[in-house]
């Protein structure tokens, strides 16, 4: 299927209008009952935190965005996925590439349509959580 034909399949026509002036998703926190196995994880995937606070909050900046984790006495994320958007495909592929080697398990990366071309990347955290690694790639 071509981009005009995706587009005319998923895309309501007209648009509604939006509610509110958003800027954006000013960040994603995840709560880990394996906290120190989950904060070892992403360590590896990103490297160390730019954010830490006391023993139990470390961060990072992603772009313009905070990724930040707590832990949890309730288990670990459930039903939530964190999408990573990358500026070029070949960040996709090596993005991936640092996930599955420090534990993640997904579909290697492929060209496709999601709102627009984009080349992307669904993976599961060694904890459950879903992961997707996007690059836009315009129409």
């Amino acid at each position: 299927m071509d981009y005009e034909e995706y587009r005319k399949k998923y895309f309501v026509d007209p648009q509604p209008k939006q509610r509110f002036n958003f800027v954006g998703i000013h960040g994603v926190a995840l709560y880990y009952e394996d906290y120190a196995e989950a904060l070892a994880f992403w360590e590896k995937v990103i490297g160390p935190p730019n954010y830490v606070e006391g023993e139990f909050t470390h961060g990072w900046t992603v772009g313009n965005t905070l990724f930040t984790l707590f832990p949890s006495k309730d288990g670990n994320p459930k039903n939530v996925e964190v999408p990573f958007v990358v500026e070029n495909p070949e960040d996709v592929d090596k993005l991936y590439g640092a996930f599955v080697e420090a534990g993640a398990v997904g579909e290697a990366p492929i060209d496709t349509l999601m709102y627009e071309h984009v080349r992307m990347a669904v993976l599961k955290d060694p904890f459950g959580v879903e992961l997707s690694i996007i690059c836009f790639m315009g129409e």
